[in-house]
């Protein structure tokens, strides 16, 4: 029976450490967090300001907390093995605290700490266990503290002033304003005229040709003007003119001019291997080399961290601890590199001393960099055992990992100096390089080579399939491939023709081209983590929680994977940034990093930090409770004009943002006037309307839908023999006598405000894959219980991997289309709309008038004689249900067919497909009807009184069965985290 009990965070880890520890060790995994800060309250003491934080068990937690006491009760030592940084550290101190009432006396409870997944890194840990560390848990709190005070005191502001549910984050909201900034910026820029000039020069007629740029007018550099930097110094672009008039006055003298060599520098260039990869940097390669998003590289580098079945190894963690700032490597793993570099590719290629580099200067260096746990796991001799995520991201790791201790690649680089010899001189420059050794740079040529041979293959096959080159050769093809990728052209190498000073040169073309300056890119994921590293925000293990959370907020949305920011994000910016400037500057949430990590070294105390934040954001926050913009209650008048009565337009804040809304607009009801009152007092019945409304108004004789009777009047006397004349009518024809504020109901929505989600370069982008946050896999669609969510595939396997994600409606739907044809109820014309469930087609008068087109069948409704229409239920299947729903509650899976049986003469025949055939089926054929279930908790249907019927006829074979895959995938973009998400 074992004896120790062991605690991690993941099933998935537990397995693997499990298989290390033997039968004398159970393993368990605590599913992340155990205790938190209640939801439904702040749970931090303000009012002495000891900021103590209240924390319970977890929600869902409970029997896992209770199967961790009963185990721990049993065992003769505990050990606490969740992951090594501040998060897990405060996973241990829980899991310390919940447990040491149910352990015995004098059984001990230790930390256990290890950076890499493997038996020898294990069993070590487990020789040099410790007590928590109390500095790293402050430190954690610290951080959760600040977090819920910012989120739980903003938050409500943000209810009240603009939109239920938004919520505010402090780093986050950085992050998102880092967004919104960069879109200012390209919204605010003014592009920038300039032109280049290029020769392409040749020694001779017949010589190789070459291309120069023009980059200076007798000795003195030519430049564009182009505005000023942040501190007000003056910009240029150089080797640029500004514009066609300065290029056609040079264009005029290099037309006649004689061109020379003027000097030749040759000199060697080194170029140095990089380090071993940071979080950020790992998260920054894997999304321009392998197009993954940060939760898909952390997804995947956790699951190759835990550790991967490797055959007769067992199982074992491929790489060490992916949440890391350091740029160091243990000196075992640097001696095994170096020896696999001697051996592998020669003594040339390994330096002479080891390299080092140092980390960035505020890097907390407590674990290594992310490197393979042992080389000898090299890509080619775990590929069988990896998916292809999985292989891909070990690569790139392990190539980064040998490369950092291999010796600078070299180039031989020349630049010449030309002078073009006119009534003035005119000074051109090129500059070629030549790849002199590859260095480390290794890896990367053999890469071209194998790239260059997939190339060729691929020509050479595409070559074979056309019959006018059927019988060229592939050889000569893949040869040819081969050295265009492999030259140093392919590379962004020139190789320049053999010049010598003073020579001189064939001027063959001047290609004057015409630019602008373009405005800054948008952020992308991995431009926006090393923004937010430079500027000390946030740290590793927050970078993909960042990201994650302002999109899930809605705040950002990713567009052909650029990070475009949504107008209730732009809003929400402006109004935290304007009213708490102190609290969301930038420089100042990085120095609360700086504070977060001296707490966690001991040079700091919690409370300390805690109270300098909370003397400035308590008084940002009771000037932002009086000052902060009402924008729920905005009424902005505009310039826009109605389109339906010619009244300005009102600029409004909506549920799903800001919208025009027609000045003329008025929230009254119509009001009922019952004839009787009227008729036995005409001037009461005038005075109440008179009391409600002001002129002009409308007088209605109308039934459930349409006025029969409608008319306008503009004073008193008006009113009341507009009244009598529609009291009549009412009281001869049976119809309700209404009253009416004239009001206009005309609103458009703010597109200007909104990304355009339609544009051509947008639709036409390819979708992005969903990828599961725990261990990186495509993500697939299922159907439940409340409809498709989107889940991860290794749900059922062991250990399993339960992260799901439900899907939730556009946040910002695509405009409406205006048809020719108009609504059959009230005229107005019918609008194309995007909905929760599809396409659908509406009045553009809604709310006053509903319609809404439907598919209807020729048959009545066989319950109440309504109509029948073709619907779709939730999962996207069809059936038909009557018009007059609630009312009516007829339905049926199967299409009805408006054709009288001639059996039994039933009204309507039903369409039945099966394995056999497609059938006209009577309804009263039960024997041949599909059989219904019945529904949960509704009552026996009764005995059908009509008689049996065995009419049946087939009109065609089989229907074929729709494809699942052709279910239409959801946006990723548009999914949530539920709060579940187990490894």
């Amino acid at each position: 029976m074992a004896r120790n009990l062991v605690i991690v965070e993941s099933p998935a880890k537990a397995k693997t450490i499990g298989k290390y520890l033997g039968s004398e060790y159970t393993v368990e995994a605590s599913i992340g967090h155990i205790m938190d800060l209640p939801k439904n309250d702040i749970g931090v003491e303000l009012k002495r300001r000891t900021f103590e934080p209240t924390l319970i068990v977890s929600p869902g937690k409970e029997k896992i907390v209770d199967r961790l006491k009963k185990l721990a009760a049993k065992a003769d030592a505990v050990f606490l093995a969740p992951d090594p940084d501040r998060e897990g550290e405060a996973i241990a101190a829980h899991l310390k605290f919940q447990l040491l009432p149910a352990v015995k006396k004098g059984t001990p409870v230790r930390r256990v700490t290890f950076n890499e997944i493997t038996k020898k890194a294990v069993k070590e840990a487990f020789d040099h266990t410790r007590e928590v560390d109390e500095n790293l848990v402050d430190a954690q709190q610290t951080r959760r503290v600040l977090d819920r005070l910012v989120g739980y005191q903003i938050s409500p502001l943000l209810w009240d002033k603009v939109r239920r549910g938004l919520s505010a984050g402090r780093v986050q909201t950085v992050a998102l304003r880092l967004i919104v900034e960069r879109e200012r910026e390209i919204n605010a820029f003014v592009p920038v005229e300039y032109w280049n000039i290029d020769a392409v020069l040749s020694p001779g007629k017949s010589g190789q040709e070459f291309t120069a740029r023009m980059v200076g007018v007798k000795g003195q550099a030519i430049r564009v003007s182009n505005g000023v930097d942040a501190e007000g110094k003056e910009l240029f672009l150089s080797n640029a003119l500004p514009d066609k008039e300065a290029v056609d006055e040079v264009m005029a003298q290099l037309e006649k001019a004689t061109w020379r060599v003027r000097s030749i520098e040759k000199k060697e260039r080194k170029q140095n291997p990089k380090a071993p990869f940071t979080t950020s940097q790992l998260q920054q390669q894997a999304a321009g080399r392998l197009g993954f998003n940060v939760r898909r590289t952390m997804g995947v580098a956790q699951r190759l961290y835990e550790g991967i079945e490797l055959g007769s190894e067992g199982t074992v963690g491929l790489i060490t601890y992916m949440r890391t700032d350091s740029t160091r490597i243990s000196p075992d793993a640097v001696k095994e590199i170096r020896e696999f570099v001697g051996k592998k590719f020669g003594e040339k290629y390994l330096p002479a001393t080891e390299n080092v580099y140092k980390s960035k200067k505020d890097a907390q260096d407590a674990h290594e960099a992310i490197r393979p746990t042992s080389i000898s796991f090299t890509p080619e001799s775990v590929a069988r055992y990896l998916s292809d995520e999985q292989n891909r991201l070990y690569k790139l790791i392990w190539e980064r990992a040998v490369t950092s201790q291999m010796v600078p690649a070299l180039f031989d680089q020349t630049t010449v100096d030309i002078e073009a010899k006119a009534d003035v001189s005119y000074d051109f420059r090129t500059t070629g390089s030549i790849l002199k050794f590859d260095g480390f740079l290794r890896f990367e040529e053999e890469s071209k080579k194998l790239k260059a041979k997939r190339d060729a293959k691929a020509a050479a096959d595409a070559a074979a399939s056309e019959k006018k080159i059927a019988a060229a050769s592939a050889d000569g093809d893949e040869g040819e491939a081969a050295k265009d990728a492999t030259s140093e052209e392919s590379s962004a190498e020139r190789r320049l023709p053999e010049l010598t000073d003073g020579q001189a040169l064939s001027c063959n073309k001047i290609d004057p081209q015409q630019k602008f300056t373009q405005p800054p890119p948008r952020f992308n994921e991995a431009s926006l983590v090393k923004t937010l590293e430079e500027k000390g925000i946030g740290r590793p293990s927050t970078y993909a929680s960042i990201i994650n959370t302002i999109q899930e907020r809605d705040y950002v949305k990713k567009i052909a994977q650029k990070l475009v920011p949504t107008e209730i994000g732009m809003v929400v910016t402006e109004l935290l940034v304007k009213n708490f400037p102190y609290i969301f500057e930038t420089g100042y949430t990085a120095q609360l990093e700086g504070e977060l990590d001296a707490v966690e070294e001991g040079t700091e105390k919690w409370t300390d930090l805690l109270n300098g934040f909370y003397d400035h954001f308590e008084q940002e926050l009771k000037v932002a409770e009086t000052q902060m913009e009402d924008i729920k209650r905005m009424e902005q008048e505009t310039d826009e004009i109605c389109e339906k009565c010619g009244a300005a337009l009102t600029l409004k804040w909506g549920k799903f943002g800001s919208f025009y809304s027609c000045s003329n607009f008025t929230k009254l009801k119509p009001i009922t006037v019952a004839l009787g009152p009227l008729k036995k007092d005409p001037k009461a019945a005038t005075k109440k309307v008179l009391a409600t409304f002001h002129f002009p108004m409308h007088v209605k004789a109308m039934n459930d839908e349409m006025p029969e009777f409608n008319e306008e009047v503009k004073d008193k006397a008006a009113l009341m023999e507009s009244l009598g004349r529609a009291a009549v009518k009412a009281k001869a024809e049976g119809l309700k006598l209404v009253v009416e504020p004239d009001t206009c109901d005309f609103t458009k929505e703010n597109f200007a405000a909104k990304p355009d989600l339609n544009s051509a370069a947008e639709a036409d982008a390819e979708q992005e894959d969903e990828f599961c946050d725990n261990c990186g896999r495509t993500m697939v669609l299922r159907n439940g219980p409340w409809g498709p969510f989107m889940a991860c595939p290794g749900y059922n396997e062991d250990p399993p991997c339960k992260t799901i994600r439900k899907l939730t409606q556009k946040v910002q739907q695509k405009p409406p289309v205006v048809l020719e044809e108009a609504c059959p109820k009230c005229g107005k014309p019918l609008l194309q709309r995007d909905g929760q469930y599809g396409e659908f087609i509406a009045c553009s008068g809604y709310p006053k008038c509903k319609y809404v087109k439907q598919e209807l069948l020729e048959v009545p409704c066989p319950k109440c004689g309504g109509e029948v229409a073709v619907r779709k239920n939730k999962r996207g299947d069809i059936f038909y249900g009557c018009t007059r729903y609630p009312k009516c509650d007829f339905t049926s899976n199967q299409k009805l067919v408006n054709e009288t049986c001639p059996k039994c003469e039933s009204a309507y025949l039903v369409e039945v497909a099966n394995a056999e055939g497609t059938f006209l089926v009577c309804p009263n054929n039960r024997e041949a009807m599909p059989k219904k279930r019945p529904r949960k908790g509704a009552a026996e249907e009764a005995a059908p009184t009509t008689p049996e019927c065995g009419f049946v006829r087939k009109i065609g074979p089989p229907k074929v069965k729709e494809e699942v895959e052709e279910r239409v995938k959801p946006d990723p973009e548009k999914t949530r985290t539920l709060v579940e998400a187990m490894a």
